[in-house]
Formats: C-alpha cells, structure tokens, sequence
C-alpha cells in the first residue's frame, strides 16, 4: 500500500491521537518495571514486540495493504529495528531491573537531543544555532545533575542508569536512520517488520543468554505488564504517533517528549512508591528546557 500526501486533520482527532501518545507511553515505564519483576527481559521484552509486530502486519493485511518489503528493503528494516527494539526498548527493559521508572522516562527524554546532535554532525543535515547548542548542554547538565544525585541512593544504580542511556542512544541513532535507509513505501508495514524482526532478535539473544520462563514466572502482574505493552505501548501508542507523523508533522508529535517524563514519574510515585526529591524535579526540568531548545533550532544546511 503506497503512502499518500498527508492531509490536513481537524482539530479532535489530533487531539485525540496526543492524549493516547501521552498516556500509552508515559504508562509504558511502570509496566516495564512491573513485568521485569518475574519475566527475563530479553524473552519479556522481544517476544512481547514480535507479537505486536505480526498483529500490526495482519491487521495492514486484513485491510487490504501490502505487507511484503520492497526488495532491496530488507537490510534497512533489520538495521533500524534492531537499533530500536533491541537497543532502544531491549536495553531499557533490562535496565529497569536497577532503575525507577521515572527516572528511567526522564533520561529518554534526551532523545531529542541526541537526535539534533546526528543531524547537525551529518552532511546536508539540520545545523544547530547557537541556542540548539546551549540546549545540548542544558541537556547534558541534566544528565549528569540526574547521575551524581541518583547513584548509590537505591533508585538507579550507575550500570542501570548507563543502559538507559545506551537505550536512548540507540533510539535516537534507530530513528535518525529510518529516514535515510530504504524501507518500502507504507510506514505501518514499515513499523511492522522493525517490530518482527527486532523482536525476533532480541528473542534469540534471551534464549543465548540462558533465559527461560516457567510457571513460576507467570504471575497475574507479569502477564498484565505483557498485555497492557502490547496493545497500549506497541499498538495504539506507536500507531497513534505514526498517524500523528504523517498529518502534523514532527514538532507536534514530539511533544510527547515533554509530557511522558512528567506523567511516568508521577505514575511511579502514586503507584509503586518512587521517591522524588529537589535534584530529580531540577534535572527534569534541565533537560526539558534542553530539549526546548532544540526545538528552536532549525537551520538547514
């Protein structure tokens, strides 16, 4: 199924779509933390994604899309989706066994940064101005006023918090690329496979590692987690921000950036008794007024 021009959408359905990004994702941080609890992240994290990946591609089926890639498409899919679901979701999800949700959310929010970074190093990418650059160091500010308040206080310990930000890395270095590799034409098939086949990897690197799930591990808050990611964070979630893509654009529907931090840490404190302090609500808001600045930086090269 050929992708057509976007189309102007009224003003409800964007709305619409923004509040199920903000919520699906923002929730996704707990449930992580919750189903890694009792189930291996690796087998959690990739069967979990594969599963949604074949759901997404039957229903573009059923629909009556084209679900096989383009040829020549193939490396490109395996590229970005295991950068990330095998990088960006994989290592969050392994991380979250050290590390609160909220603060796990609040270091992904330099996602924007790290992707600003990507295009103003890249040729023909967006050049960052001066202010896009004082909000690179906002961000890092951020970061390392999170890291030498966090470690060693029972919240995040320093592995942990690394492989969130290998998570965000990787995200941000998957997303960067999808624009620039060949996928074929239908951003849902697209999605599709990135899903099948990073899930499927990072399956296979659980089943190395020696993980195994048993009876033991099926407890009723594990097999919830499994669901509520599947049809909150992989399917309505990510769907939703693909239409959001395609009818207004990236500075709309980045924004989620700015509200899951701060709806995840309040999820985990209300829910799972997270502590919060001054130096977590002053590196949240150094990042976020980072990644403000970014957003003001556009100049094409």
């Amino acid at each position: 199924m050929e992708s057509k021009e976007p189309r102007a959408a009224a003003a409800w359905p964007v709305v619409l779509a923004l509040v199920t990004v903000y919520i699906c994702w923002s929730t996704t941080y707990l449930a992580i933390k919750i189903g890694v609890k009792d189930l291996p992240p690796g087998l959690f994290g990739g069967i979990r994604v594969t599963t949604a990946g074949i759901c997404l591609l039957s229903i573009l089926r059923l629909a009556g899309g084209r679900i096989l890639p383009e040829p020549g498409t193939w490396r490109g899919l395996f590229v970005v989706g295991t950068l990330l679901f095998v990088g960006g979701n994989g290592l969050i999800t392994l991380a979250e066994r050290t590390v609160d949700s909220g603060l796990a959310a609040i270091l992904v929010a330099t996602v924007p940064l790290w992707m600003a970074l990507m295009e103003s190093m890249t040729p023909g990418g967006e050049r960052l101005r001066w202010i896009g650059w004082l909000g690179q160091f906002l961000g890092v500010g951020g970061v390392c006023l999170l890291f030498s308040s966090r470690i060693g206080s029972g919240h995040g310990n320093l592995s942990g918090i690394w492989l969130v930000m290998a998570s965000a890395f990787c995200w941000s270095l998957g997303s960067f690329l999808q624009r620039r590799l060949s996928h074929g034409r239908s951003p849902y098939g697209q999605a599709g496979w990135h899903m099948v086949l990073g899930g499927v990897t990072m399956t296979l690197i659980g089943l190395l590692l020696g993980e195994t799930i048993d009876q033991e591990n099926l407890t009723r808050n594990a097999i919830a987690a499994f669901f509520y990611l599947l049809i909150v964070g992989s399917l309505l979630g990510f769907v939703a921000y693909v239409w959001l893509l395609r009818h207004v654009g990236t500075t709309i529907a980045g924004t989620y950036a700015y509200v899951n931090p701060i709806l995840a840490v309040a999820l985990g404190v209300a829910w799972d008794g997270e502590k919060i302090g001054t130096a977590m609500v002053a590196g949240l808001g150094v990042i976020l007024a980072g990644v403000d600045r970014k957003s003001t930086r556009l100049n094409s090269s």
